[in-house]
């Protein structure tokens, strides 16, 4: 609402000083189509529906009427799409960033971090996990006789993803590193410079879960090593999307594992459709010169 109110005052009132009860359909549809201009059409539309609920409000609340605050509602929501931000991971890069956690799983010094981070980018990719729900799982959330995690993803809502595919044998060495717990406790703790994993903090109380910032860094510190392109925890997701559906094509159970609410978010990572284009593409030839 903030954003709404700087563009509606040109900069001048904030959402708490702004008199909403005074806005009509000429401003409305003028707030519109400056939310298109600048912000991609789902983020407009999730600011239009915070500002229809506003209206709503200074409706019950006696402040415009209910003519007033449904001409002011009435302005069509923004359309338009927008392809899914960063990239897939190609297979090979998938293996050269393990190969960089391996390296450090094979010295002593170093095994823990190096195991830690496998386990964390297997479940970023095998499970799809946004970066938030990898840093704040708990020993509980991770059944190793049915290799399944439960996740609570946005909105407080739970799933459950699977760790397969080699996910959970790099799970079981991190746990067998990291040591038993309380189910409450982080399944994955920050590991020291020393190379011992850190269960207390410098009070000796408990560590908490890890940042999805460190979740950043750890990807962020591995790509680097492997010397790729850069990737991000959300790259794995969107891998994870699309190799599901190259693999499968059941976009019905890709998106429960997702959690995604809308069908329609899971399928703008299909990428056949891309690929039949591509194909389609390939058939045209751009004559060169001395042909």
């Amino acid at each position: 609402m903030e954003t709404i109110a700087r563009l509606a005052s040109a900069g001048e009132v904030g959402a708490l000083d702004f008199p909403w009860w005074l806005l009509r359909y000429q401003h409305a549809e003028a707030i519109r189509g400056r939310l298109a201009e600048g912000y991609a059409p789902a983020t407009a539309n999730k600011m239009l529906s915070a500002m229809k609920g506003v209206l709503k409000s200074c409706w019950r609340l006696g402040l415009m009427s209910a003519d007033e605050r449904d001409r002011a509602s009435d302005v069509e929501p923004v359309r338009g799409t927008r392809l899914p931000p960063g990239r897939s991971i190609p297979r090979g890069e998938l293996r050269s960033l393990f190969e960089a956690c391996a390296a450090e799983a094979n010295d002593p010094r170093l095994r823990a971090r190096g195991v830690r981070d496998a386990a964390m980018l297997a479940l970023l990719y095998v499970g799809g996990l946004r970066r938030t729900e990898l840093a704040s799982l708990r020993l509980s959330d991770y059944d190793a006789e049915e290799r399944s995690v439960r996740i609570r993803g946005k909105g407080n809502k739970e799933r459950r993803v699977y760790a397969e595919g080699g996910a959970e044998l790099l799970l079981a060495h991190w746990l067998e590193l990291r040591g038993e717990g309380e189910s409450e406790e982080p399944l994955f703790l920050p590991v020291r410079k020393d190379g011992l994993v850190q269960r207390l903090d410098p009070h000796g109380e408990k560590k908490s879960s890890l940042s999805d910032q460190t979740v950043y860094k750890v990807v962020k510190r591995r790509y680097r090593e492997a010397e790729i392109k850069e990737v991000s925890p959300h790259d794995f997701r969107k891998t994870f999307v699309g190799d599901l559906l190259d693999a499968i094509g059941d976009l019905s159970t890709v998106q429960k594992l997702a959690g995604h609410s809308d069908p329609a978010t899971t399928a703008r990572y299909d990428r056949r459709g891309e690929r039949a284009m591509r194909e389609a593409a390939s058939h045209l030839h751009v004559p060169h010169f001395g042909d």
